[in-house]
């Protein structure tokens, strides 16, 4: 059994991958540039966010205050600011697939509704996540689930109570509300046998902020206190009593009031995942695991807010000098010629005579060796794969570009069986939307006004 060091170690590690490749730094640029010119659906375009609602569907359906206020949610949207903090899994850190989360609650809609409408978040199943792709829709209760296989927004992965991690007005409440200014001591009148506090802030737990966030879950609910239910693991769940003071002044007051399995909570409210955890930015810049300047600009500027502001994070660039590699004694050099990788200090004849004897299973030249492992299995292969798997084909590209050139012709191997694959996957995500393999997207927001048979000024209806 690992240690809760260990697991505190392997969920840092995760989250450390996904800031490397998860949310590249061209993206934060393009997204960025043009939400800030009120594009909105231009930087959901920036950020690989699919739109499934439409404004003026939405305006007839549940009104024009209701649409007001989406779209002054959508104008302020930071679409990569989302996907830099939404869940993700083991072991590579992909988006947790088949997921709704509510991004924002609005009042119970018009023309009868009963259920309040929820801007969403939706990512798609794990047979169809090519792209890592996100789409946006709007959730107005069971009768707008559609084909979407999880159409409800999820308890547990909610984000309307947590508008900082992607609303960019409040971004900056994210160093208040992850308690990065300080950490309280342990409480000993809430102290426990099994679990303690110190051991639960030990696994990755934010339990300095458990009482404060639970009362706004409860506040959420209607209630000033109660039992909060909080997840610790498939089939484990602390009970957390939250009771308040009374008075802004002093905040709420928490205890553990026991321990259960799922079963026996399941009427109790959940504690959000995002604040059941400490943030995991946090977490990576106390124990020096990233840099500022590696951040995400709005995260930078809340949690550092002292450091020079610098913009989004740049993308290391590839070394364009040419390699050298140990031939027959001597040290040659292979680089980029006219857009592809070829050795410098041979000449074409004799590049030609020596692939020619490797094409009769003869050994070719060391500097074709190590062009032809460069083809097919390259050192860089682990981050081309990564890249894929987060959906940045561009930074793949870049990188097979950059070690091989623009104009070279892959060669059968692992490197190209995973650009295959990637292309593979990309068409069944697009079946998958256009709703021709598995249970396809829920369609835009509809009008659920019954039709009328005839129009109120119909054409031709007056004799001429």
């Amino acid at each position: 059994m690992r240690s809760p060091a260990a697991n505190a170690d392997s969920r840092l590690s995760l989250w450390r991958q996904v800031r490397e490749y998860a949310v590249p730094p061209a993206m934060i640029e393009a997204a960025t540039a043009r939400r800030r010119v009120g594009d909105w659906a231009g930087a959901c375009a920036a950020a690989r966010v699919d739109v499934d609602l439409d404004l003026r569907a939405v305006a007839r359906c549940h009104g024009r205050e209701l649409a007001a206020q989406l779209r002054a949610d959508l104008r302020h949207l930071a679409p990569d600011l989302l996907r830099w903090h939404l869940p993700r899994i083991a072991p590579d850190g992909l988006l947790r697939p088949g997921l709704t989360v509510s991004l924002a609650r609005y009042g119970p809609a018009g023309y009868d509704d009963a259920e309040p409408v929820h801007l969403v978040a939706r990512t798609p199943p794990a047979w169809a996540d090519a792209g890592q792709r996100i789409s946006l829709a709007l959730w107005a209760g069971s009768r707008d689930e559609g084909d979407c296989p999880h159409p409800h927004p999820d308890r547990r992965f909610r984000l309307d109570l947590h508008r900082h991690l992607w609303d960019a007005r409040r971004a900056d409440e994210l160093r208040s509300r992850s308690g990065a200014a300080h950490l309280p001591s342990d409480d000993p009148a809430a102290m426990r046998p099994e679990p303690s506090w110190g051991e639960l802030r030990e696994c990755g737990y934010a339990v300095h902020r458990w009482a404060a966030e639970a009362a706004l879950l409860l506040h959420a609910e209607g209630r000033s206190g109660g039992a909060v239910a909080v997840r610790l693991g498939p089939r484990r769940r602390l009970i957390l009593d939250v009771t308040s003071t009374g008075t802004e002044l002093r905040p709420p007051a928490a205890r553990i009031a026991g321990a259960s399995r799922a079963g026996r909570v399941a009427g109790l409210p959940v504690l959000p995942d995002a604040a059941t955890w400490t943030a995991p930015d946090l977490e990576l810049l106390r124990r020096r695991l990233i840099d500022v300047d590696r951040l995400h600009p709005l995260v930078a500027a809340a949690l550092a807010p002292g450091h020079p502001a610098v913009g989004a994070p740049a993308s290391p660039a590839p070394a364009a000098a040419p390699r050298l590699v140990a031939c027959r004694g001597a040290r040659h050099r292979i680089g980029l010629v006219h857009g592809v990788l070829t050795p410098l200090d041979h000449d074409p004849a004799e590049i030609r005579r020596e692939e020619l004897l490797a094409a009769l299973t003869g050994t070719p030249l060391p500097c074709l060796r190590v062009i032809d492992e460069a083809h097919r299995r390259p050192e860089c292969l682990p981050e081309i794969r990564a890249r894929l798997d987060h959906g940045d084909t561009a930074g793949a590209l870049a990188t097979v570009e950059a070690l091989l050139g623009p104009d070279a012709l892959l060669r059968s191997g692992d490197l190209r069986e995973e650009l295959e694959n990637a292309a593979l996957r990309r068409i069944t995500y697009g079946l998958f939307r256009a709703g021709l393999i598995g249970p396809g997207p829920a369609p835009c927001s509809r009008d659920w006004r019954p039709k009328r048979d005839s129009r109120s000024h119909p054409r031709h209806a007056t004799a001429r």
